[in-house]
């Protein structure tokens, strides 16, 4: 979601929209408009984490098969094409939406939104034999119940890593440090310019 107050554009999509927030700083540069990127805080790992990081979901689908056979991939039906060639293993995809492109081929479907209770992550790996967790490094306490429920397991988690923000442009993670960043810039004019996430 972007937003533009008077003369400045605030960024406030999802922290893997990489390719609207790169567009919007093209558009905000050459328009020379100030621009400020608001995102959640990513997440940390604590005692116990047994984590695996990479770069992408392709770099992620590379780690699996020294890491486990039933996976529980938690990164959304977009970019399933990156685990479509690993036919050995097992995958529980849990998505908002169906999955419409190239995907694994031995797979289970869980359509379901967030917020997820512990109770309810401390289940779904018992119930499917889980033994690896795949999860983009989204932030936030929706979803994170998972992490805890992976660390009590002693879990591996693959954290993908979020895509990098245009260089030069500021980053702020809290609404109320945005609102502070707007202030001086600020009309009283507030306008919706883009609510595509």
């Amino acid at each position: 979601m972007f937003y533009g107050i008077g003369r400045a554009l605030i960024d406030a999509t999802h922290p893997f929209a990489g390719t609207i927030s790169f567009n919007v700083a093209k558009a905000a540069a050459t328009a020379r408009v100030p621009l400020l990127a608001l995102r959640r805080p990513g997440w940390v790992p604590e005692a116990g984490d047994v984590w695996h990081e990479a770069g992408c979901l392709e770099e992620a689908a590379v780690l699996l098969p020294s890491l486990g056979r039933r996976m529980f991939l938690t990164t959304g039906r977009m970019g399933l094409a990156a685990f479509a060639a690993l036919d050995d293993l097992w995958f529980l995809v849990r998505s908002v939406g169906a999955p419409e492109a190239q995907a694994p081929s031995r797979m289970e479907v869980l359509l379901d939104r967030g917020p997820f209770t512990l109770d309810g992550e401390r289940e779904l790996p018992r119930r499917h034999r889980i033994d690896v967790v795949v999860t983009k490094d989204s932030g936030g306490a929706a979803t994170a119940p998972k992490l805890t429920a992976a660390r009590e397991a002693g879990l591996p988690v693959v954290v993908v890593r979020r895509p990098s923000v245009p260089e030069g442009v500021q980053v702020l993670g809290e609404p109320e440090q945005a609102l502070r960043w707007i202030r001086p810039r600020a009309t009283s004019t507030l306008f919706r310019v883009l609510a595509e996430t």
